[in-house]
């Protein structure tokens, strides 16, 4: 009797061990699944940000023309007057805290396109423009460019000292009007160049300028009204 006693607690003690055991395998197998399920669908997304890293500091195509040229070498002046213009606003005090704002925007935005088109001339061969101060806006870089016209919206020298002598209100509906028309010769520009060009890159920033700052003219008609 007690020998059928033993032998039927070995029974279920293996009994219990195997089931155990069984357990551990299934709990193995359910990590081992949930880990390749979690690699597979982690790795697209990490594809994906390895290539839009790398396509972001891709190199600038070599493929220009002198309309490529003649973009970037004339909106980086533009673009230097409007941060100029927009620092000198900021300078003031009295400014609606929407027309800071505004003016802000324009710096943030155009001091990283100034750097991006500085890039392309060098990818191209040519100078970068490094300072427009100073700088006769019929002439730029030594290059004689005749009329304004190919520089559409730039500030006169006294367009400039009115927008520096101006305050409060007044010198934010200046700089409002100012930049407006700064604005739409930028996109006149950008235009021309979306037409005439060749380099995708100059290409893109082009209707990027386009886009942007046809916005921003929509919402300093609006500030306008507002003052």
């Amino acid at each position: 009797m007690k020998r059928t006693l033993v032998l039927s607690t070995l029974a279920v003690a293996s009994t219990l061990a195997l089931a155990a055991c069984g357990e551990a395998t299934e709990s193995g197998n359910t990590d081992a699944t949930t880990s390749a399920t979690s690699t597979a669908t982690t790795t697209p997304e990490t594809t994906s940000a390895t290539t839009a890293t790398t396509e972001a500091d891709g190199e600038i195509s070599a493929d220009h023309n002198d309309a490529d040229i003649m973009f970037a070498q004339m909106m980086i002046p533009h673009h230097q007057q409007a941060v100029e213009m927009s620092e000198m606003l900021l300078a003031k005090e009295g400014i609606p805290a929407q027309v800071v704002e505004f003016a802000q925007g324009v710096i943030d935005a155009q001091g990283p396109e100034i750097d991006r088109m500085n890039a392309m001339l060098e990818a191209w061969g040519q100078q970068p423009v490094t300072d427009s101060g100073g700088m006769d806006h019929g002439e730029m870089g030594g290059m004689d460019h005749g009329e304004m016209g190919g520089m559409s919206g730039m500030m006169s020298q006294e367009d400039m000292t009115a927008l520096e002598e101006a305050q409060g209100t007044e010198a934010a509906r200046l700089y409002l009007e100012q930049m407006t028309a700064h604005h739409e010769g930028a996109v006149d520009m950008a235009r021309d160049e979306v037409a005439d060009g060749q380099n995708p890159h100059a290409i893109t920033l082009a209707e990027q300028v386009i886009n942007d700052q046809e916005v921003e003219i929509a919402q300093m008609q609006q500030m306008l009204t507002d003052l």
